[in-house]
């Protein structure tokens, strides 16, 4: 098997293994489950072992498969770091950056500088995924991704904070609220009017329900939802307003269809968005240049709060495709 981490069999048996059976990994795979079948057969006669059981329900590893399995997944990845090492010499003019974001940020900061770093410099690609804070950490620590964008991380052996920005708490209206003149507000003062509560596993519910609980807000007055989305759009449609950070609502405060009152309660105390990275792991110089550009970005997302960076790194000096400008 001549570059076993790169063959045709290496692709077959990572998805069969996932999937556990022929058909869905050729429908899969656009190939025909004989063709799959056969690269098996072909591995297993030649390493003398079996890589799968075959049982009524399907395919499932054997102890060898799953030890090959974990070498190839163990190769890939390596494979990946020496392309970025690859990519590095020649300037970046190639390279490829794999990021995990939480879904408060799949709208506005992350796109627009995605979309600029692309405009400017065609030759990188970039693999984004939007998940629950809690799972990005263990994602950063198995090389899955490059980086991550998560909030209030705990930092420990297998993640670092390399850049952080506060995200204020506040209270969101529509723009011709009684109270969206304000500069700064506190929470009592929102207690004469309907709330639209961010019900859990909202990472915002914790704040807010301290302040909720220290209020005696009335169950009656409130709604409670558990999705962003929708909390923005009831206040949009005056339904009540909401106890959310900016990062929940900042491109509807951009676009003028949401006012952000910032609240000055102790129990408003900000939550932190933080660019976090495996400590051992050295980024490629593509990664790194996102990593400064959305530093950039976060910062202006919160101007009033001080971009805080532990171990501050150089932005690379790329040299860009002839015609094109950083």
């Amino acid at each position: 098997m001549h570059m076993l981490p790169f063959s045709r069999f290496a692709g077959y048996f990572v998805e069969v293994a996932r999937l556990g059976n022929l058909r869905k990994a050729a429908a899969v795979l656009h190939v025909s489950a004989s063709a799959i079948d056969r690269q098996i057969l072909l591995a297993e006669n030649e390493l003398q072992t079996e890589l799968f059981e075959r049982l009524p329900s399907g395919l499932k590893l054997t102890a060898a498969g799953e030890l090959l399995l974990n070498d190839v997944r163990r190769w890939r990845k390596e494979y990946a770091r020496t392309t970025e090492r690859l990519n590095d010499l020649q300037g970046l003019k190639r390279g490829h950056v794999s990021l995990a974001i939480i879904d408060a940020l799949s709208e506005g900061v992350v796109a627009r500088t995605l979309a600029r770093l692309s405009e400017s410099m065609p030759g990188l690609t970039f693999e984004l995924r939007v998940l629950e804070s809690c799972k990005i950490p263990d994602l950063i620590a198995s090389a899955e991704v490059d980086f991550g964008l998560m909030l209030d991380p705990v930092e420990h052996a297998h993640l670092k904070i390399r850049a952080a920005v506060e995200i204020p708490m506040g209270a969101v209206m529509p723009p011709g609220h009684a109270l969206a003149g304000e500069a700064t507000l506190s929470f009592s003062r929102l207690l004469s009017y309907r709330h639209i509560k961010a019900d859990a596993p909202l990472m915002v519910h914790e704040r807010a329900q301290m302040m909720y609980a220290r209020h005696g807000v009335d169950a009656q007055q409130a709604l409670s939802c558990n999705d962003v989305r929708m909390i923005r759009a009831l206040v949009r449609q005056g339904a009540g307003l909401s106890v959310l950070s900016l990062l929940d609502v900042a491109s509807d405060v951009e676009e003028g269809r949401l006012t952000f009152v910032p609240l000055h309660d102790r129990d408003a105390r900000p939550m932190l968005l933080a660019l976090c990275a495996s400590p051992g792991r050295q980024l490629s110089r593509a990664a790194q240049l996102l990593m400064h550009r959305l530093e950039e970005a976060l910062n202006e997302l919160s101007p009033r709060s001080e971009m805080l960076v532990p171990e501050p790194e150089p932005e690379p000096e790329p040299e860009p495709e002839p015609g094109t400008s950083v």
